[in-house]
């Protein structure tokens, strides 16, 4: 066994590998860049190395630093996690040729099956079911819609060295299917150093479905079931179950079966995923092989028992799996859902910057979290947006659902935005609840931002009692005798900030010999509430009536008209200004203000680096044309203009890093 392991990552996926390792009795050694240096990552080991600045392509893909790290702390085994060098073959390679092992299969298996078009010809022939599509490299735009006619729109323009939805595209038409291949070889270039592109047929209404693999050096590969990871927005998976819903029996072992015999076609080695599309009739294809350990393994661990970690060092160190095929059990169900750093309300943009408070649920009663952040920690425009993985197990797929809404709204995060409203909206969906979802989900149902409230109808009961308790508890904070506030009834006019007319009347009072307090609202009669203050007051359970809750708060003190208080709940958020009645009349009296202009500029809506301005001084537009391009955590964002207008000036050139609201370019409406 490894005396010593080096995490060729960072983040979540490298305090992953540690605390496995560490289990295993395994000293460990990470790396960072200039950008990690005070990541958690960083500390859970028991070594760290500088290996450069913050890009990538200086660090994390580095491969001469990371083996010089190894030198240097004498690590005889390296984990590549995932992205970055795991599925690259000359990195595995090179470690190979220093005498140090990697831990996922041979250069060889991750060559073959890493390039999209070998392993697609590689499944042909170990007869595996395969799309059909173009099994040659595509040189140009002009020849990717001359082969995308032959196959028939609409079809799929992928980087041959792709993955993580980096490098994809569907086409519907010819000027797409131009653009798509321009897009997929520059964005395959600065991810993978490899602008090959092929194009394959494009099932309509399909679903994702995997199939974990775990094989070893003598012979044995085993299937671990599925992965249901239909649920994608662009192509990067939000959510991810284990078993999937929609797939029979049979189809199950079947799936299983050719995706064993791939992985024993090509000598494979540790875990691996074989990803199939999966038509509405249950008919499959061969899609790629991920030569790496998923972001979303923890379901398959969930129900499987097995710890993929822990099998991925023993395979790789020359242990036999003990067990077998009919070993695998099926235990419940479990859902992941990935908490990244993106606002819902903005189109689901990066939200860059530094976490001031984190607060997870408790990991207890099913309830796992993967992360590789604590409080103070920096979301950079370097990396992917990942905050945590939350994983969720239970014994059948409603439970499961239930425990992830609670977990969901348990999950505290502040300073930077999360996903976490998206996440609640889309387990509440009556098509996801009823397992009735394709890829297409997302696309049909959420194709722009959250409405500014959220998509689900709130409980507005609960949210403005708890709003109006707020406040009350604010008064008593400040009163010299608190305990006085509230023995009475205290009145409340809560209202929208932008909405003081319409209004709700509330009554808080304290009970002092059941210690909880009676909520009357509207003059209807009063319910009781109690609750408890969590998570440094941002988290707040208890009961109103008969009903559970789990809210999440925040105040603004600075509200221009006085407190407002946000709470959210099962992805709906609410803004109250809660006034006590003479206030909110002063309010009703003053004259409004006059509507502000709207700037008329076009801005970053995130920090990043401008790829390119597509337009010049005095260019006309219509609403929908693209003027600027930004790349921010690995991704390219196209900003456009909402109407027609004329370029006025350039504020900003090709290459320039810039921050979220600086201003790229003006402009005149015509």
């Amino acid at each position: 066994m490894f005396k010593k392991i080096l995490i060729a990552n960072r983040g979540e996926i490298a305090c992953r590998v540690i605390r496995t390792a560490r289990r295993m009795g395994i000293a460990t050694v990470a790396v960072y860049s200039d950008a990690d240096r005070r990541a958690l990552h960083v500390h859970m080991a028991d070594e760290a190395v500088r290996i450069g600045p913050p890009p990538s392509r200086e660090s994390y893909l580095n491969i001469d630093a990371l083996i010089a790290a190894c030198r240097q702390t004498g690590a005889d085994a390296v984990h590549p996690g995932y992205g970055f060098l795991s599925e690259r073959a000359d990195f595995a390679r090179r470690l190979e040729e220093a005498g140090i092992a990697f831990i996922g299969p041979r250069p060889e298996a991750i060559a073959s099956m890493g390039d999209k078009i070998a392993s697609k010809q590689l499944a042909q022939r170990a007869g595996v079911s395969t799309i059909p599509g173009h099994d040659g490299l595509v040189e140009s735009p002009e020849q990717a819609m001359d082969i995308a006619r032959g196959i028939g729109y609409p079809v799929m323009i992928k980087a041959s060295a792709g993955g993580g939805g980096k490098g994809l595209r569907v086409a519907h038409d010819d000027q797409q299917a131009h653009a798509g291949f321009l897009a997929c070889q520059s964005e395959a270039m600065r991810s993978f150093g490899d602008d090959r592109i092929f194009i394959e047929k494009f099932i309509e209404q399909p679903r994702h479905i995997e199939i974990q693999i775990l094989a070893d050096e003598h012979g044995q590969a085993l299937y671990l079931w599925e992965r249901e990871c239909s649920l994608q927005r662009r192509h990067q998976k939000l959510i991810e179950e284990a078993p999937s819903s929609f797939l029979s029996s049979e189809t199950r072992h079947a799936m299983g079966e050719q995706a064993a015999a791939l992985a024993q076609a090509v000598g494979y080695r540790t875990a691996g995923t074989v990803e199939f599309v999966v038509g509405s009739d249950q008919s499959f294809y061969f899609l790629e092989m991920n030569t790496r350990l998923q972001v979303e393994h923890p379901v398959t661990e969930a129900i499987t028992g097995l710890d993929l970690v822990e099998w991925m060092i023993r395979t790789a160190a020359g242990e036999a799996l003990p067990f077998s095929q009919a070993d695998i059990r099926m235990d419940g169900w479990a859902i992941e859902c990935r908490i990244n750093a993106e606002d819902p309300f903005r189109n689901n943009l990066p939200s860059n910057g530094r976490i001031t408070h984190y607060v997870p649920p408790e990991q207890a009663n099913g309830v796992r979290v993967d992360t590789g952040i604590e409080p103070g920690a920096e979301i950079s425009v370097h990396y992917d947006p990942m905050i945590a993985k939350l994983i969720v197990h239970a014994p059948d797929r409603d439970r499961a659902i239930a425990g992830m809404l609670q977990a969901l709204d348990e999950f505290v995060i502040r300073g930077v935005q999360a996903n976490i409203p998206l996440q609640s909206t889309l387990l509440q969906h009556h098509d996801f609840v009823s397992g009735q979802f394709d890829t297409g989900f997302m696309a049909r149902h959420y194709p722009d931002a959250l409405p500014a409230g959220g998509a689900i109808a709130a409980d507005e009961t609960l949210l403005a009692s708890l709003a109006a308790w707020r406040e009350c508890q604010r008064e008593r904070s400040l009163a010299t005798d608190p305990g006085a506030v509230g023995q009475t009834a205290m009145h409340y006019c809560l209202c929208a900030p932008e909405q003081p007319g319409h209004v709700r009347h509330i009554a808080v009072q304290h009970d002092t010999a059941a210690d909880n307090w009676q909520i009357a609202i509207d003059s209807t009669p009063a319910m009781t509430l109690a609750v408890t203050v969590e998570a440094q007051g941002r988290r707040l359970k208890g009961r109103l009536g008969d009903r559970a809750f789990v809210v999440q708060v925040e105040d603004e003190k600075d509200g221009a008209n006085g407190p407002v208080c946000t709470l959210w709940q099962h992805g709906s958020v609410r803004r109250f200004l809660v006034l006590r009645p003479a206030a909110h009349a002063l309010l009703l009296a003053q004259p409004t203000d006059a509507a502000l202009q709207g700037d008329l500029a076009v801005t970053a809506p995130m920090a990043g680096t401008l790829l390119k301005i597509s337009v010049s001084c005095g260019q006309t537009l219509q609403a929908g044309d693209s003027v600027a391009t930004i790349e921010a955590m690995k991704m390219e964002h196209s900003l456009t203009v909402d109407a027609a207008c004329v370029v006025e000036s350039l504020l900003a050139e090709a290459g320039q890093a810039v921050s979220a609201g600086q201003a790229l370019l003006t402009f005149k409406p015509l």
